[in-house]
């Protein structure tokens, strides 16, 4: 008799937690605890219900990416003025090194790989070179304002400037490639203002303006932001 009670009251742990959660997705229970009142803690295995809770990375998905076609790359191959030739002339050529056609070297629908994404027109290196340009750019600023160093002397005569961009750069490129690699590019993610031609734009003035810099305190001899601002 007790234990006919015991049964009838048990109650499975994951429905349970699952009523509370908000989740989304297929139902398919492979293993759930299941818990009798008053008595000890037995699991049971089952099929037929799995609930997958949906993640921040979900969320943050559903909120800023979109997703690139190819009948959209190919579109905009034909009635953009920029991509029939290059910024030297040259007509892109599938195939070729330098330049190829935008489906070719875009992350969605070209090739996935290194070689690929770091070539002259590939997407790596103007996106880590102006995300490192922009993060250098305003660390110029403030670390010439504290220390009244150049940023050669941040670098090289007290070292540990050195130190932060030797970490710094790998842990950017990293961040920068992956989604890459998983085929999506800079273009695919925006939110508000932070949209792909809007970081493209900052990187390359950053990039003209930390140049600028390091030619500047080379001839001055002195740090710009500690002496003029």
């Amino acid at each position: 008799m007790a234990s006919t009670i015991l049964a009838s009251t048990a109650v499975p742990v994951g429905l349970r937690r699952a009523s509370l959660a908000s989740c989304s997705g297929r139902s398919d229970i492979s293993s759930l605890k299941y818990t009798s009142l008053g008595g000890p803690k037995y699991t049971r295995r089952a099929r037929g219900v799995s609930v997958r809770c949906e993640g921040i990375r979900e969320t943050v998905d559903k909120a800023t990416k979109k997703e690139i076609t190819k009948e959209e790359i190919l579109q905009n191959q034909e009635t953009n003025q920029s991509e029939k030739q290059s910024v030297f002339g040259a007509v892109p050529t599938s195939g070729s090194f330098y330049p190829r056609p935008e489906v070719e070297r875009r992350p969605e629908t070209g090739e996935k790989s290194l070689l690929s994404l770091f070539a002259f027109d590939g997407a790596a290196p103007e996106t880590i070179n102006g995300r490192l340009a922009m993060i250098g750019i305003v660390w110029a600023a403030i670390a010439e304002k504290m220390s009244g160093l150049t940023v050669f002397d941040q670098l090289y005569t007290q070292g540990t400037g050195l130190v932060y961009y030797v970490a710094l750069v790998p842990l950017i490129a990293y961040a920068s490639i992956v989604p890459m690699l998983n085929g999506e590019s800079t273009d695919a993610r925006s939110s508000g203002p932070f949209t792909a031609r809007a970081e493209r734009w900052n990187g390359r003035l950053a990039m003209i303006g930390f140049l600028s810099l390091l030619l500047t305190e080379s001839f001055i001899h002195a740090p710009v932001f500690a002496k003029f601002f």
